[in-house]
């Protein structure tokens, strides 16, 4: 591959850390690994192969992990049967129907740093980012980089981040994008602001916004991207394969940027 970089733009799936479980999104999302090492495989080993642990190297078997979590816990992508039942008047796609061809592409970061956490990103903040980045062109993967990510393995990361408004998500959209990036935990802002602005106002319209605009548009997110500081604004290509889950909402996908493809 010569003189190709590869930069990971995923978090690992980990269980919770100490402090880390505060809020029903980190509570809903938490991962769960049983490990299993080399001396406690050896009882199905050895049933397997009807041999004794005397019979295998240095008496070791193998080890196996166990993981219980939601196709939306670590860095995942979206599909839009996520968002609402149809999507133009037809029925959403589940993430086994995502062509793989949406999956890969040219990529380019569109700079959002210092937006304050539950701030709405609208449309004319969005559009000089991307004018920024030399402008968007159909079927680029768009990398939403908040820094968000910093604060990875804290309760703050899963309760306290900026998001786009439904305009800024449609524009985006309208510029032919079909796979949209943030390393924020999500692609709304934070859920704790939501309800409060929603209490204050009433307004519905704000709910989940980005997410809706799903039901008229249809893109694919990849929410809890890392290391967007790595990549320059353009001339790098993505990988974002999502693992295929039947039938899903979700699945974990590891992002891979290309520096020099």
């Amino acid at each position: 591959m010569g003189d190709v970089t590869f930069v990971d733009l995923s978090v690992p799936i980990q269980e919770p850390l100490e402090g880390e479980l505060e809020g029903e999104l980190a509570k809903a999302l938490a991962a769960r690994i049983d490990y299993e090492d080399h001396q406690q495989s050896l009882p199905i080993v050895t049933r397997i192969f009807g041999c004794a642990p005397e019979d295998l190297p240095d008496g070791q078997g193998w080890t196996n992990e166990m993981v219980s979590l939601s196709t939306h816990a670590g860095t995942h992508m979206d599909a839009p049967w996520h968002y609402f039942p149809t999507c133009k008047g037809e029925p959403s796609k589940r993430i086994d129907e995502v062509a793989l061809e949406e999956c890969f592409g040219e990529g380019v970061v569109l700079d959002l740093l210092g937006h304050e956490p539950g701030e709405r990103i609208g449309v004319e903040t969005v559009e000089a980012a991307a004018a920024a980045a030399g402008g968007l062109k159909a079927r680029d993967i768009v990398l939403l980089r908040f820094g968000y990510d910093k604060s990875f393995g804290t309760a703050a990361y899963w309760n306290r981040y900026p998001g786009l408004t439904a305009a800024a998500t449609r524009w985006i959209c309208e510029q032919e994008i079909k796979v949209i990036g943030t390393d924020a935990v999500g692609f709304d802002r934070d859920f704790p602001s939501m309800h409060d602005d929603f209490a204050a106002d009433h307004d519905a319209s704000k709910l989940w916004e980005a997410h809706r605009v799903g039901i008229t548009h249809e893109y694919f997110q990849i929410e809890k991207l890392a290391n967007l500081d790595r990549l320059p604004a353009r001339g790098f290509k993505v990988a974002c394969f999502p693992i295929n889950v039947a039938r899903a909402s979700a699945a974990w996908v590891r992002p891979v940027a290309m520096i020099g493809l």
